[in-house]
């Protein structure tokens, strides 16, 4: 027994020692770079597949061969990456998520690359390296991370990396090259990349698929390490390596013994698993989510015509043999899933490929149980609907990378432990049912299914839920403060993805008339993501287009062709737009400005309009004084805001007491106390730094202070722990300093979305009341809001959150960005629905406007309110 555990602890080492190596690659590269680099296990295949090359083809001596193989191909493929990918993303300024789906397109590139050069079999005679002593393999990973720590610690290039890591921008203008640290991280880190595929290939599948998602599987080192420390996760990978090794001496019984067996086999996926849905996640909440297309692409009748046509070809002119065609709707019915959760909710989600496997898994497990297939077919999809419920709580409250790492842990998590296992697949059986048997028919019936989900998705995206999903896609915290259940609406996202992809799954297993684990590998979800993203996430024809040129390009003679294509397009990401992008602009889109202008977007051209109002629409009213008590109207065709205001509250809004301390022990707020005057406007000045933002959002709900801090009430009532989306609905409105408008939705859908999410939901006419008050009422309400200036968005953001009927609004520099006569006309409005019985916060710089507006002024210094 104590031989068999010393054995089985030098092969624990041995595994532990090259996931260590990832680890070490992993936080190197994204300490120098920020860049999560999915792609790195695909480097470390192509480096074993050299090594072969030059070893075993070539005829090289081995050691010349790893040396040429590690200290020249892959430092180079790492600087290709950098001068190639990475750095033209980080000059355009892309977030993100722009640049994991780069490192996916590399993913995916070299994956195809790799079976158009050396086929998609696995090879079983890679060259070993450092022999069968692990105590050789865990020296090298331990002198390399003292290496890497004594450099990052005691050189000048470590205390450049350290400040580029900390602050780049400030870096920079310190003089450092951030473009040489980045280069120097991306070729170490495909250097160490190189060095554990090289260690790895003898032990494993040498082929394109396998060797990349076990490298894959174990960023779940680097995640426990929190990216930073190298001592954790070499820690963490021999841990691990060594706990998987011994667990292989166990043999449970009973109905759940291959289940566990499974696990204990795969320690590094559970691993995987629990670091991306239970631990902190990696990124943050903001700019991590896929940004929304530059412009709706509108699809012209004639050409949906001509695609119904193309999918009705093979009905009429192939033989009676479909075998490829009968693929394209059943994977198009997977992709359309993509469209809904990345597309419209601009989630990245990796594991679509998972919910199809198992959708034809539990399809073929009911037709073997005696259920008509068509029927278990029907039963299939809300059974991986359950799943995807079950596995997407978890993950919603993720953003951008940790969000793309859960979604990648479920995927891999579902096909290791259930749909490549023997004990749920083996003998299984998936024929199609008597009168469909025919592909002709077959092929019908998907076309049937097809339409019906493009109709249903079609819908989907026209409707209430559609433009919330486009909110939570383009600025997910305007999404909240405009009423939107944020959490809510991803679940249903995610569950309606897992709904469409369990039925193209399912469809697909009966149209190969088999249960194949391979068609739902991981990888293969990597590369339909890859697909609709490029092709256009946002675009009903996306599905269509991809599912054909995927399935053609795969049919060919040159397999890995599809995969190098999309990769290609993928990595280039930020440069390339979306092809669907070539079709022309939706035409609510295309509409001018008046005298031919055009605005520029909300982040970027005109700091403010220029000109009247009126160039972009209707001006927006002003008010003059007059009747009883010198109450402030709108004139020149606005409407009282009496009319799209709630009664104001008895008590209003109000803080007693509240500390807040951020991590790190830094106190914002220390025992504030605040009352909103109804139908008042109270103003909070103060230099930068006093608390004033941080009062607003706790108002606001954005932030919430632990128990026993502080209260927040509302007429009495205790709202503390009520959510951000839930005091919007409540009547607690807000805009932000920086514009919170949605840019791929028009003017009058920005408006409509705050009266659908809240208490304007039973007055249809606050819309329209809403767009009249701040003059777009004209022809600026068919614009998208990504084609006007700012000072038009002050307007847009403000009648969004009016028209949902609020009885106090906070406001936090509204003024940001505007010309004096936007200011002016804003001071005006805001006085208006003042005296109309709005309760109002501001948060200004501008002395001018709080002088005249305000009729409570309050100063903040140091967390605290002075006076």
């Amino acid at each position: 027994m104590t031989s068999l555990t010393y054995e089985l602890t030098l092969a624990g080492l041995a595994v532990g020692s090259a996931a260590a190596l990832t680890g070490i690659g992993l936080v190197v590269t994204y300490r120098a770079t920020g860049v999560l680099n999915l792609a790195h296990g695909a480097v470390a295949m192509i480096c074993a597949y050299v090594l072969r090359q030059l070893v075993v083809e070539g005829g090289w001596p081995l050691p010349l061969g790893a040396l040429v193989t590690l200290l020249v191909v892959a430092p180079a493929l790492g600087l290709v990456l950098d001068r190639g990918v990475f750095r033209p993303l980080a000059l355009l300024g892309s977030n993100p998520a722009q640049t994991l789906v780069a490192t996916i397109g590399v993913f995916v590139l070299l994956v195809g690359g790799a079976v158009l050069l050396w086929g998609p079999g696995a090879r079983d005679d890679a060259p070993v390296l450092l022999g069968d002593d692990p105590w050789a393999q865990l020296a090298a990973v331990v002198a390399l991370a003292c290496l890497v720590g004594a450099v990052t610690r005691w050189t000048r290039f470590g205390r450049e990396l350290r400040a580029v890591v900390d602050n780049r921008p400030l870096a920079v203008l310190a003089g450092i090259d951030a473009d040489r640290v980045a280069a120097a991280g991306w070729a170490f880190g495909s250097f160490t990349a190189g060095l554990t595929g090289v260690l790895l290939a003898p032990y494993v599948r040498l082929d394109p698929y396998g060797m990349p998602l076990l490298v894959v599987e174990v960023i779940a080192v680097a995640v426990i390490a929190r990216m930073r420390s190298l001592p954790v996760a070499v820690a963490a990978a021999l841990a691990i390596g060594v706990a998987q090794a011994q667990l292989t001496r166990l043999h449970p019984e009973g109905w759940a013994g291959p289940l566990l067996q499974a696990v204990g086999a795969n320690l590094f996926v559970v691993a995987l698993l629990v670091a991306a849905l239970v631990l902190p996640g990696v990124g943050g909440k903001g700019r991590d989510a896929l940004p929304p297309p530059a412009r709706a692409a509108h699809v012209p009748p004639a050409l949906w015509l001509v695609v119904g046509v193309l999918l009705l070809l093979p009905l009429g002119l192939a033989g009676s043999d479909l075998h490829t065609a009968v693929q394209v709707p059943a994977l198009a019915v997977i992709l359309l899933s993509l469209v809904v959760v990345a597309g419209r909710g601009g989630q990245i989600a990796l594991g679509q490929a998972a919910y199809a496997g198992l959708g034809a898994l539990f399809t073929a497990l009911l037709a073997s149980a005696g259920i008509p297939t068509l029927l278990a077919l029907v039963l299939a999809v809300p059974m991986v609907a359950v799943t995807g419920l079950v596995t997407g709580r978890p993950a919603i409250r993720r953003h951008g990378l940790a969000l793309a790492l859960a979604t990648l842990a479920v995927g891999v998590a579902v096909s290791r432990f259930v749909l490549t296992q023997p004990y749920a697949t083996a003998g299984l059986s998936l024929g199609r049912p008597a009168g469909l048997s025919d592909d002709r028919a077959f092929y019908a019936l998907e076309l049937v299914v097809l339409a019906g989900c493009l109709g249903l998705v079609a819908a989907l995206r026209r409707g209430r839920a559609g433009r919330a999903l486009a909110a939570l896609r383009d600025h997910e915290p305007g999404a909240e403060a405009a009423g939107v259940p944020v959490p809510r609406l991803k679940l249903l996202a995610f569950v309606l993805g897992a709904a469409l992809a369990a039925l193209g799954g399912g469809l697909l297993g009966l149209g190969l008339r088999a249960f194949d684990p391979e068609q739902y590998d991981p990888v293969r979800g990597l590369l339909w993501f890859a697909a609709v993203l490029v092709l256009g996430a946002d675009s009903l024809l996306t599905p269509l287009a991809a599912a054909a040129l995927l399935i053609t390009l795969d049919a060919g003679p040159q397999a890995g062709t599809a995969a190098a294509l999309i990769g290609l397009l993928a990595a280039l990401t930020g440069r390339v737009p979306p092809l669907m992008n070539l079709l022309p602009s939706a035409s609510r889109q295309a509409r001018p400005l008046p005298g031919g202008r055009t605005g520029a977007g909300p982040t970027g051209g005109r700091a403010h309009g220029h000109g009247p109002p009126a160039a972009e629409g209707a001006a927006p009213p002003t008010t003059r004084t007059g009747g009883a008590g010198g109450k402030s109207v709108p004139v020149g065709g606005g409407t009282p805001p009496a009319e799209g205001s709630a009664p104001a509250p008895r008590e209003g809004l109000r803080v007693h007491d509240l500390t807040l301390t951020y991590p790190g022990g830094v106190t914002a707020l220390s025992h504030v106390t605040l009352a909103l005057a109804p139908a008042r406007v109270t103003a909070l000045v103060g230099p930068n730094g006093a608390g004033k933002s941080t009062l607003f959002d706790c108002l606001a709900g954005t932030l919430r202070p632990r128990r026993g801090e502080g209260r927040v009430t509302l007429d009495g009532t205790d709202i503390t722990s009520r959510s951000a989306h839930a005091r919007t609905r409540l009547g607690i409105a807000r805009t932000f300093q920086r514009l919170a408008v949605f840019p791929s939705l028009t003017v009058e859908e920005n408006v409509r979305l705050g009266q659908e999410q809240n208490r304007g939901r039973g007055d249809p006419a606050a819309v329209e009341r809403s767009l009249r008050l701040f003059g777009l009422a004209g022809p600026v309400r068919h614009r998208a809001a990504a084609d006007l200036p700012t000072g038009t968005l002050r307007r847009v953001e403000l009648a969004r959150a009016l028209a949902g009927r609020p009885h106090t609004l906070l406001l936090d520099e509204p003024a940001a960005g505007l010309d004096a006569a936007e200011t002016a006309a804003l001071a005006r409005i805001l006085a208006a629905l003042a005296a109309d019985g709005l309760t109002v916060l501001v948060v200004e710089h501008d002395p001018d406007l709080v002088a005249g507006i305000a009729h409570t002024v309050h100063i903040m210094e140091g967390g605290r309110i002075l006076s």
